[in-house]
């Protein structure tokens, strides 16, 4: 490459990472939770009430009882995707004894994007929509997917930032908490 042709790269280079990092920042509102801690391993889970895709309200503290999987998504996030199934597979498998509920981060995702993949992956189980960052903030959520088990007391047992998680990973950490009796 010639001088020119390198500066020229490099500063379209530049320019798309710039463009990157002003797409793909966290929104304000994730930045900051009412107690200012991140929920942990062990502590309540906080409350929330949102939205399903079919337009039903759910609101956690109404589930206690049951085990809970709360596992935080976008459509463009390509772990996000590829945990899908397994959660899917969960879902038919455990299905009455727990519960599974799909948040889509609707404040970094697009609706109509995030609707085609609950379609293409026929997802039965509930899909959240968290079109205002109210749960997204709660959970000081910073990266996708991020996954948390809930005891049937509403109490953390395990975070998961990152995946995907397979479905044997997944069953590991949701069998204890089905077999936990109150």
């Amino acid at each position: 490459m010639t001088t020119s042709s390198t500066r020229i790269f490099t500063w379209l280079a530049l320019t798309a990472a710039l463009v990157w990092i002003l797409l793909s920042r966290v929104p304000a509102t994730a930045l900051s939770s009412p107690s200012g801690v991140a929920p942990q391993k062990g502590f309540a889970a906080p409350d929330f009430s949102l939205e399903t895709s079919q337009g039903e309200k759910i609101e956690l503290s109404a589930l206690r009882g049951k085990p809970l999987i709360l596992n935080f998504w976008a459509s463009w996030c390509p772990p996000c995707r590829a945990e899908m199934p397994a959660l899917q597979a969960l879902h038919e498998r455990y299905g009455s004894e727990f519960v599974l509920l799909g948040i889509n981060a609707s404040t970094q995702d697009s609706l109509p994007k995030a609707y085609q993949l609950i379609a293409e992956l026929n997802l039965t189980f509930p899909i959240l929509l968290d079109s205002s960052g109210t749960a997204v903030s709660a959970y000081r959520v910073f990266s996708l997917p991020t996954t948390f088990f809930i005891d049937r007391q509403g109490i953390i047992r395990e975070v998961v930032v990152g995946g995907p998680l397979s479905e044997v990973s997944l069953r590991a950490r949701l069998e204890p908490l089905i077999e936990m009796r109150p």
